[in-house]
């Protein structure tokens, strides 16, 4: 009984000593996310975009932040603030070239015209 009272106090003091416990922490991370995800619908965010922008934080938690917020501002007849932090640009768009030089205007969208133009190489050469 004595180890009972032990184990109680030394679980109470990691609390008073500021020792996150893993529940504690996983309460955090879970709060946490919520927020993530209220403050990107207040910010007129799609929840994709919220995902991009967080990928540490629970999706499940952002995305009921998100859902919370969504009905708390139709039921309050809420607008949404403009976000500051612009979109991500998409996955793709990294992939693509650049503008094409001037001149190359007409061939920008056929990449394939351009083959055949220029020096030849020979495959020995590779």
């Amino acid at each position: 009984m004595g180890g009972l009272v032990v184990t109680m106090m030394g679980m109470s003091g990691c609390d008073q000593l500021g020792i996150e416990t893993p529940e504690k922490a996983a309460e955090r991370q879970m709060a946490d996310a919520k927020a993530i995800g209220s403050a990107c619908r207040h910010a007129m965010r799609a929840i994709e975009d919220c995902y991009l922008l967080n990928p540490k934080a629970e999706k499940s938690s952002v995305f009921t932040g998100w859902r919370e917020m969504d009905e708390y501002m139709r039921e309050n007849k809420l607008e949404g603030i403009a976000p500051v932090v612009p979109r991500p640009a998409p996955p793709s768009a990294a992939s693509k070239p650049s503008a094409p030089a001037e001149g190359d205007e007409e061939d920008a969208d056929e990449p394939e015209a351009k083959v055949g133009k220029g020096k030849p190489t020979k495959s020995s050469d590779h």
